[in-house]
């Protein structure tokens, strides 16, 4: 019964080091940087996508409206 739990035992705590040490590595990260440069993505405006469409004063006007909804003076009717 010894021989039995030791054939599994070994193999198993084998394979289990070998797994917690593959976690130990850590590949170098090297930024590629150009100066004067932006290498990010690019950004878009906010209102250039759905549901605006490339409508600036609407999405201004709905941002003015966002905005009075948590003025606590227009929202108790004071």
């Amino acid at each position: 019964m010894t021989r039995r739990l030791e054939a599994i035992v070994v193999p198993l705590a084998a394979a289990l080091s070998a797994l917690m040490l593959a976690g130990c590595g850590e590949r170098p990260q090297v930024v590629d940087y150009k100066q004067g440069t932006y290498s990010g993505k690019p950004d878009t405006p906010a209102w250039s996508n759905a549901p605006f469409n490339g409508n600036e004063q609407e999405w201004t006007n709905v941002l003015k409206q966002r905005a009075q909804n948590q003025n606590e003076y227009k929202r108790i009717g004071g």
